[in-house]
C-alpha cells in the first residue's frame, strides 16, 4: 500500500503538531521545507517522551542520514497535524520511519515520507548499535509492513 492512500489505522503512533502563522509562504500554505520540520519534531519527540533521548547529554544520539517527502494536499495555519508514525526497518545501527502527516480530521494524509537515523556516539560521530532501550521502544512502534 502506497503512503499516499495510507488510512490512520496504519499507524501505532500520532503526534500532534500545530502549525504557526510563520509556517505559510507567500501562496497561503505551509512551506514544502517544513513538513521536514514536522518528521524531525514527532520522531524526536516521541523518542524524548518515550526517555531514549537526551539531546544534551546522551552518549549516542541518532543522525538523519537519508529523508523524504511526497505531497499530497495543501496544509495551512491554523490548521493542526497530526504526524503518523512507524518504523518500517531496523537494522543493526540504523532505523527507518515512515511518517504520514493528516491536516485535522482528514482521512487521508496531506503529505508522506521517511527518515533514517542512523545511531552513533556523540564524541566521536562514529555509527554504534542501537541501545536496547532504543530498540525496544522502536519495536513498539513496527508497521505491519515493516521488515527487520
Amino acid at each position: 500500500m502506497s503512503l499516499r492512500d495510507a488510512g490512520r489505522d496504519q499507524f501505532p503512533l500520532f503526534m500532534t503538531i500545530p502549525t504557526r502563522w510563520m509556517d505559510n509562504d507567500q501562496y497561503g500554505h505551509v512551506n514544502n521545507v517544513v513538513y521536514y520540520s514536522y518528521f524531525d519534531t514527532a520522531v524526536n519527540q516521541f523518542l524524548i517522551e518515550a526517555g531514549v533521548l537526551d539531546i544534551h547529554h546522551g552518549a549516542v544520539v541518532g543522525f538523519v542520514v537519508d529523508s523524504g517527502c511526497s505531497y499530497f494536499s495543501p496544509v495551512s495555519f491554523p490548521d493542526v497535524v497530526h504526524a503518523g508514525i512507524r518504523v518500517a526497518k531496523l537494522g543493526n545501527a540504523s532505523v527507518r520511519y515512515e511518517i504520514a502527516l493528516y491536516r485535522n480530521d482528514d482521512a487521508l494524509p496531506c503529505a508522506a515520507g521517511h527518515f533514517v537515523h542512523v545511531y552513533v556516539e556523540r564524541d566521536s560521530n562514529r555509527s554504534v548499535p542501537i541501545p536496547q532501550t532504543v530498540r525496544k521502544v522502536l519495536d513498539s512502534i513496527r508497521g505491519a509492513t515493516s521488515t527487520s
